[in-house]
């Protein structure tokens, strides 16, 4: 955010990070308890298309992807006061970075690469992590994705180890706070 640029105090909470660190069940649980429509990227997407987000991948490759994903977060990041979880990948566009940061709040959930394999090892539709070696790939996310992450937050937390319920109160003690 830039010097002397202030969110008002009802804005949309967006969720950055990589995948398995929480971004649907915390946004979920948040949505609820300050009482304002929820949101997840992908799962718009999929209501759109009709089809899962690995159809996609396998038919318009990555690109055609996170165009449609890109679409989407220009969309939801209109509504007012919303909670949206994004995609790991989202930040990748600097159109998707600028909306998010001018829009709303930027929350980021961080994970390691040990507890995205154990979130994610049994859930299907992770395009990116079909290959050989999913914690190689992590790994390589996350050096990429990661100072992109935290440029653009507002606020950072840890979700290692963490449940849902203690994370949502720390984003809702911050939003309290910065009111």
């Amino acid at each position: 955010m830039s010097p002397g640029a202030e969110k008002s105090s009802c804005a949309s909470i967006f969720l950055v990070g990589p995948m398995g660190a929480g971004k649907t069940a915390v946004g979920r649980r948040l949505g609820k308890a300050l009482g304002v429509p929820f949101y997840d990227t992908d799962l718009e997407i999929q209501k759109q298309t009709g089809v899962d987000i690995g159809f996609i991948f396998e038919k318009e490759g990555e690109s055609g992807f996170r165009q449609r994903e890109a679409e989407a977060i220009d969309r939801l990041t209109q509504l007012p006061s919303i909670v949206l979880a994004t995609g790991g990948g989202a930040l990748l566009d600097p159109q998707n970075r600028s909306r998010l940061s001018q829009r709303g709040r930027v929350v980021y959930l961080r994970v390691s690469v040990t507890q995205q394999l154990r979130r994610t090892r049994l859930v299907a539709n992770r395009p990116l992590l079909e290959d050989d070696s999913p914690e190689k790939t992590l790994a390589k996310l996350a050096g990429q994705r990661e100072p992109m992450y935290e440029k653009m937050a507002d606020l950072t937390i840890n979700t290692n180890g963490r449940k849902v319920p203690a994370v949502t109160a720390e984003i809702i003690n911050w939003v309290k706070g910065d009111r």
